[in-house]
């Protein structure tokens, strides 16, 4: 049976695009059952409904403390019967109360390597220390254990130059690309293992 994928995404939905794409093209055996977005505007849920995907928003309301906002998010996320959660450009820190209130594996990809540049802007970071000597970033997917930011168990990398050509535009494209190219392979081997241990 096809592990049932919920996908969070806060914007451009290019991270969950690609999994819709692989999921169409039977190079992933899932089922995304659902597309949640903390952004009323975020394209990725267009994505979604362009896909037949359900998508939800759930935003956050004015006074609302996090743990309030991630009973709700929770709730929405639970109702879904996930088998696997995926943070595809999720910008928000989930809480440990999420985690456990969902009870299903949390996987998210991050735009670096282990250790290197957790939290948001890495692309940029990692291309302004160029001019340092740096000729290097990556990608990493990884498990979300609990609270902390970009460092739990890694699932895998993937190392991407930076080219002495490169401006930031062409970096980011490439990490994009192995992005999309990781998390599905990832998403492969990690979901055939649910599917058997399930069997």
């Amino acid at each position: 049976m096809s592990a049932r994928l919920v996908v969070l995404a806060s914007g451009w939905g290019s991270n969950a695009q690609c999994i819709i794409d692989a999921q169409k093209a039977q190079l992933l055996d899932v089922q995304v059952v659902g597309v949640v977005s903390n952004h009323l505007d975020a394209f990725v849920l267009t994505r979604a409904r362009d896909a037949a995907i359900p998508a939800f928003h759930v935003g956050r309301e004015e006074g609302e403390d996090r743990r309030t906002y991630d009973s709700r998010l929770a709730h929405v996320v639970k109702a879904l019967k996930p088998d696997v959660v995926v943070l595809a450009g999720w910008m928000r820190i989930l809480s440990n109360h999420f985690i456990t209130a969902v009870d299903a594996p949390i996987i998210n990809v991050h735009p670096a390597l282990p250790g290197e540049f957790a939290g948001t802007q890495a692309i940029e970071r990692a291309f302004a220390e160029r001019d340092s000597g740096r000729v290097s970033s990556g990608v990493m997917v990884h498990l979300v254990p609990d609270e902390g930011v970009d460092d739990g168990p890694v699932l895998g990398t993937t190392v991407v130059p930076i080219l002495e050509s490169d401006m930031l535009e062409d970096f980011a494209t490439r990490i994009h690309q192995a992005e999309h190219h990781l998390l599905v392979n990832v998403l492969s081997q990690f979901t055939t293992t649910i599917s058997q241990l399930s069997s």
